[in-house]
């Protein structure tokens, strides 16, 4: 399968952690602009792995990676986010020693002179980040976390964000007020590639989708699609 152009395109991906193992083996998909995209699929599918690829932090063996008509194959993490790409990972996404403030002032690492106009509009977008910018991050709730590692990945303006399970861990309001902030932001223009575990709910906010398994491409479709497939919905929410 051989994923069309668009905002981002990758295309037939074999990537891993080690000499010999293979997590992605041939997986390839697209994002466009203006496009919410989910990718959902059982534990161990890849799904993480896949964003690790994009974001330059796992090599990919084979295929290509393209953003905006540049292939950044070969670039390593800092060189993907200068061409645009920011994410925002599950895990250790804060920096829980360090204020609000300080943690959205250290993000803004490619352009530290628009880091103080980027930070402003960020409290007038967020602001629970602006009510408590001087406390430390681990202080915060889990959803007031998220908000905040959303909010570095934001810092330098890029081009596509992608999240990695960003409701992990959540109360089932704080989810869903994540979800509201999420198509926010792509109502504003950004492009998001998210994989989530609310599976039916991210399809249902999404454009299109695609489902992982064991590395490969098993289906792809519209987003609402897939969210309403019965299949879907048996692997995704048990019956």
């Amino acid at each position: 399968m051989s994923a069309a152009s668009g905002l981002l395109t990758v295309d037939g991906v074999v990537a891993g952690y080690g000499a010999a193992e293979e997590i992605l083996k041939g997986t390839s998909i697209r994002v466009d602009a203006g496009e919410i995209v989910s990718v959902i699929g059982p534990n161990g599918a890849g799904k993480s792995t896949l964003l690790k690829a994009i974001a330059g932090l796992v090599a990919a063996k084979k295929g290509r990676i393209v953003l905006n008509g540049t292939d950044v194959t070969a670039a390593g993490a800092l060189g993907r986010a200068r061409s645009g790409i920011g994410f925002v990972p599950q895990e250790r996404n804060v920096f829980g020693a360090m204020t609000v403030a300080e943690n959205l002032e250290i993000s803004g690492f490619q352009n530290p002179s628009d880091a103080r106009s980027r930070s402003d509009a960020l409290y007038a977008s967020y602001p629970m980040l602006a009510q408590k910018r001087r406390a430390l991050a681990r202080t915060l709730s889990g959803g007031q976390r998220q908000i905040l590692a959303m909010a570095m990945g934001l810092m330098n303006a890029p081009a596509l964000l992608l999240l990695d399970e960003p409701t992990a861990g959540l109360s089932p309001k704080a989810a869903e007020e994540l979800f509201e902030a999420i198509v926010a932001l792509n109502r504003g223009g950004l492009p998001i590639l998210m994989v989530e575990q609310h599976a039916v709910e991210a399809l249902e906010i999404s454009t299109r989708g695609y489902v992982l398994v064991s590395g490969r491409n098993s289906r792809e479709g519209a987003g609402p699609a897939l969210a309403s497939d019965l299949e879907i919905r048996r692997l995704f929410l048990g019956g």
